[in-house]
Formats: structure tokens, sequence, C-alpha cells
């Protein structure tokens, strides 16, 4: 009787330590977000004039069942099935391919968590990058709209914003992500002009802020580019 009390103790130990080593493993894992429930938001923005279509992978695994990021599309937000970095992007002309044209290896992904990742750069200069924002702001208070700017355009010089002929975002240059400011709910012609100049490069007009909301405004495209390569803007509802 004494053996068989000291096989089950044996055996009760033995469980009990493997349901506490796989409670560790899992936790050891994007701060304990796993892929069941990471209630992650991710959304990918192609602003490469010059590059391929891409996929997204996170741990060398297809994001997105196999959908593919064009310029300069936004793809809005859609659920983020595996949190483990590295977050990759890859060539979409190869199903196949293993080559990651961007491997972001240190990113802390949180669950309800929003993030954008933007491809940008000339594939031409081999200058292919990315830019890694976290979109979970904070509300603006009541009867605000909060908005930031992204120049994500390659070659450019540094530009100027302006929302209704006020300047907004003053000396953008390339990459750079500003801090959020406040403006009042209505209808803003935003214009870019280089820095310090008044010739208006780019208009994106009449947009709506709304109470309450919150936007990424960013310019693409070549400076002096034509058709689909040309310098303009886009917007991103983040919140």
């Amino acid at each position: 009787m004494a053996n068989k009390n000291r096989f089950m103790v044996f055996v009760f130990l033995g469980c009990a330590g493997i349901m506490v080593l796989s409670f560790i493993t899992s936790c050891g894992k994007s701060n304990g977000v796993t892929p069941a429930t990471s209630k992650i938001q991710f959304q990918v923005v192609n602003l490469s004039p010059d590059l391929h279509p891409v996929y997204l992978y996170a741990d060398n695994i297809i994001q997105d069942n196999r959908t593919y990021f064009t310029y300069p599309t936004p793809s809005g937000y859609f659920s983020l099935a595996n949190p483990i970095p590295p977050i990759q992007i890859r060539s979409a002309v190869s199903q196949s391919s293993t080559v990651n044209i961007i491997s972001l290896d240190t990113v802390n992904l949180h669950a309800y968590f929003k993030y954008t990742l933007f491809v940008i750069g000339m594939n031409a200069d081999n200058t292919i990058g990315s830019i890694f924002t976290v979109d979970t702001a904070g509300p603006p208070p009541a009867g605000r709209g909060k908005i930031r700017f992204i120049n994500a355009s390659p070659r450019s010089t540094p530009v100027d914003i302006y929302a209704n002929d006020k300047v907004a975002f003053q000396n953008q240059v390339y990459k750079n992500v500003s801090s959020y400011i406040l403006l009042p709910p209505g209808n803003y012609d935003l214009k870019v002009t280089p820095a310090g100049q008044t010739t208006v490069i780019s208009t994106l007009p009449k947009f709506t802020i709304a109470d309450g909301k919150v936007y990424t405004m960013f310019c693409r495209g070549v400076a002096n580019g034509a058709d689909s390569v040309a310098f303009g803007t886009g917007m991103i509802i983040n919140r």
C-alpha cells in the first residue's frame, strides 16, 4: 500500500510540473498573448512606389489569409492571428518566398491594441524600410478630434501641412511621425507645401474631422512623380 501511495504522489507531481511548465512557456511569448487570444488589430500600408505587392508574416507564418498588400492602399485593420515576433514582409510575387524584405524582431504586441506597419522606400534605391506605429491613442477631449502626420514619401524634402490655411505641422522630414494635435470638428482643406514655402504640392480637400475621432494623415509617392507614383496624401482613421 505504501508503494502504491508513493507511486500516486509521483504521478501527481509529474502532472503538476507539466502544467506549470506549460503555463510559464505560454506566458513567455509576446507578453502572454497567444494566437488564440491575441485580440490585436493590425494593418499594412504599402507605400513603396516601385515594390511589388507584399505578404505579411509573423514568426514565419503568413497572416490575413494570404491577402497581399499593394501600393498605396491601406489594408484596414484586421485581427492578427499570430502575435509572435518577428513581424515580416515578403514579396507576394512568389508565394513560396522565404526572403524577408522587412523583419521587425523585437516589437512588443499587446492585446486590444492597434498597430500599423508602413512599408516605405524605393526598391530602385535599395532603401526599402518601414515605419511601425502604435495606433491605440487616448481619446481626444470632448469637442475635439486628434490627427498626426507621417512623411512617407521617398526622396522628399521636408514639408509643412496646413489645415484651412493654418499651419498644423511644420518641417516634417521623411520617415518622421509627428505628435498628435487637437482640432475642432469640421471640414478641413489639408494642404501640403515644401517646408517654409507656400506652393501647394498636394491637397486633401474637405476632409471631415469628427468629434472624438483619431486620424493619421500621410504623404506618399515621389516628388514630381507622375501617374501612379505621383506625390499625394492619404488618411487613416485610427479610432
